[in-house]
């Protein structure tokens, strides 16, 4: 059965369709004898009269172009030199001359190789590559190769672990319980895998390996940490350009709050429109071939999840789905996944100031999410492992961005246009499902509390059924022994509640009983996920280490309970603290830190995909907890992996964020 467009849904009628409607009202009109056969014949003359007429437009204009081509390209490489030289001698932007450097010169070999063939530069690699690397490689039998890479891999996770010096506070039993942790998640995705027989061991392999490189390169060298916080920030700062303009339909004290339906419902509609006015140009179509090309080569995935995937550390889970709008629908069950999964194992860089202002290390933000990329790969592969073929493996098969079946926009500001009514769709379906998600788990949570006392437990709720659960969990990722249940519960209140709440529980955790350098870090690698099931819930003291704490009242509709979890020491003061309803604006925190308002992933993710298909709407919400977990597996995988290879202090973090001057970047 068809199912409805998105705009059928909205109660707009498509360009084409009224086009359609029209001709036929027209038809009937004629054969009734309201217009006569002369007239028709002339409208239909002049219609396709003006037709001919806007096609040799733009035929002149292409033709225009092609011929000054040269020349504006050459005007745009001599401009990107002279600010590339430009901010290079200026003593103010000298010291962010990697990341210019980078930009810089990307863009003009971009334009360089407009004019220069591709096979200046392919040939004579492959004439090297094939003959010495590929050829002798893929000679050797398929298992030899699976066994290569498995030592290659062993290789570098115990290079990793044990081939630093040890930092104080540590010891070698500790990586190795890390490294350990490692072997567990792998064994039990394969277990819990779909299709066992169809793991694409190499996708895995070369997975997990780039994960372990990642983390080299951003920890181990200050250039890669310096590149990917650019690029978190500037997502950032390019999203926040959203909060300005709603100012102009609210006040702007409304707008300064950050609640969702103002702030990230604007910034998505923002972004939708965006992409789309890109799609329109040819950019995404490009950037997605590009993708294609390098993760088929690498991990033998396809372009439209891979850019998901990469692109969900900087511009979030929802908007990270939008760059491939065209693609979702025809996306497998494999592709859904993994474009879930790695939404959900990252964060965004609109959240990245507030967590850094929280005290958060920077350097685990970025690492965190950068090495969560591969890895969610990896871990979806093992899950739900490809059986299809899908339609952007290799290459950009369709090109669908431009022109579709509501007709080809007329220009950029057109297409920037429809793009905006589609992102007002796709909200109005994201705030329909965070809002029920959220409902669902605050039922749940108060039959939990209503259950419990029935047992004289009056205080079951999934905050701690979940954080006994990760107890074993925390053990395996390297949490010191001292410290396991109170970093398994900050993981419980990030899946039940979200990534903020459980950082502001870190935070006054730390200031009131120190984490260990090695529990403190692991703690904020693992949180760094976007991997939860609600948000509403103000646990601003939640584990505190020498206190009871009550939440006071949790709400669903019928439901409303009190909350006691217990705690380390009972002989303490006795702190409150209170659950929030979920209302529209979200707002949790107490002061400046407003700006990570992101309820119910789950909803959230659910409401994008099933917006830009809703052909794939049973699929979508089928594997969307299998993603969420594998989401925040992933995350305490990459968790792991940083106790075992490196233990960042939390003084020095803010110092290194100033040096770098990461938010002079506007």
């Amino acid at each position: 059965m068809n199912q409805p467009g998105l705009y059928e849904i909205a109660g707009i009628e498509p360009e084409g369709k009224r086009n359609s409607v029209t001709d036929e009202k027209r038809d009937l009109e004629v054969e009734s004898g309201s217009i006569s056969h002369d007239k028709h014949h002339d409208v239909k003359h002049v219609i396709a009269h003006d037709n001919d007429e806007a096609e040799r437009k733009r035929e002149e204009r292409r033709a225009r172009y092609a011929k000054y081509r040269p020349y504006i390209l050459t005007g745009v490489a001599l401009v990107i030199l002279g600010w590339w030289i430009s901010s290079t001698v200026l003593e103010a932007t000298r010291h962010r001359w990697i990341v210019q450097t980078f930009w810089a010169w990307f863009f003009i070999l971009i334009i360089a190789f407009r004019f220069i063939p591709n096979s200046v530069v392919t040939r004579p690699v492959e004439a090297v590559w094939q003959p010495l690397i590929s050829g002798p490689f893929f000679a050797i039998s398929y298992r030899a190769r699976l066994a290569m890479g498995w030592l290659a891999l062993l290789g570098i996770v115990f290079g990793s672990a044990f081939g630093f010096p040890l930092p104080e506070g540590t010891g070698y039993g500790d990586r190795a319980i890390s490294v350990f942790g490692l072997f567990v998640f792998t064994c039990g995705f394969w277990l819990s895998s779909k299709h066992r027989s169809q793991v694409p061991w190499p996708t895995v392999i070369v997975g997990l390996f780039m994960q372990q490189a990642i983390a080299l390169f951003v920890l181990k060298t200050d250039a890669g940490f310096k590149i990917f916080l650019w690029v978190a920030q500037l997502a950032a700062d390019f999203l926040d350009q959203a909060g300005p303009a709603a100012g102009f339909f609210f006040d702007p004290e409304v707008t300064a709050k950050h609640w969702f339906f103002v702030n990230t419902l604007g910034a998505i509609i923002f972004f939708i429109a965006f992409v789309q006015m890109l799609y329109y140009l040819g950019v995404m179509q490009w950037l997605i071939k590009q993708f294609a090309w390098f993760f088929f080569k690498t991990m033998n995935v396809s372009g439209a999840e891979a850019v998901v995937a990469a692109a969900s550390p900087w511009i979030g889970q929802g908007e990270s789905a939008c760059l491939v709008r065209p693609f979702v629908d025809l996306m497998t069950e494999s592709e859904i996944h993994l474009s879930m999964t790695s939404g959900f194992s990252t964060i965004a860089g609109s959240v990245f100031a507030a967590y850094v202002n929280m005290g958060v290390p920077g350097q685990n933000l970025v690492t965190s999410s950068v090495m969560s990329i591969p890895a969610s790969i990896a871990i979806s592969k093992l899950r739900i492992p490809e059986t299809e073929e899908p339609i952007t493996r290799g290459q950009v098969i369709i090109d669908q961005g431009a022109e579709d079946k509501h007709g080809r926009p007329a220009n950029a500001l057109h297409a920037f246009s429809k793009g905006a009514l589609f992102g007002l769709i796709v909200a109005g379906q994201i705030l329909c499902n965070v809002l029920t998600v959220l409902a669902l788990v605050y039922t749940i949570d108060g039959l939990l509390i209503w259950v419990g006392k029935g047992f004289g437990i009056h205080h079951l709720t999934l905050d701690l059924i979940f954080g006994y659960l990760f107890y074993p969990i925390t053990f395996l990722i390297g949490v010191p022994r001292n410290e396991l249940l109170r970093v398994a519960r900050l993981f419980a209140t990030k899946l039940v509640a979200n990534e903020f709440v459980a950082y502001q529980a870190l935070k006054e955790q730390d200031a009131l009983n120190p984490f260990s350098q090695r529990g403190y870090t692991i703690a904020s690698y693992g949180l760094c996920g976007f991997a939860n099931l609600a948000l509403g819930r103000r646990m601003t003291e939640l584990v505190r280490p020498s206190a009871r704490l009550e939440l006071g009242r949790a709400r669903s509709g019928i439901f409303s309970a009190g909350l006691q979890l217990p705690i380390v020491d009972p002989t303490s003061q006795f702190t409150p603290s209170w659950f929030f309803s979920s209302r529209l604006g979200f707002k949790y925190r107490r002061a400046h830190a407003d700006a990570s308002t992101h309820p119910g992933s789950l909803g959230i993710q659910i409401g994008v995909l099933s917006a830009l298909a809703p052909s794939r709407g049973k699929v979508i919400a089928r594997v969307a907890p299998s993603a969420m977990i594998c989401g925040f597996l992933s995350t305490l995988q990459t968790a792991a992996i940083a106790g075992a290879l490196r233990v960042v202090g939390r003084k020095g973090a803010p110092e290194l964020f100033i040096r770098m001057d990461v938010y002079a970047l506007k």
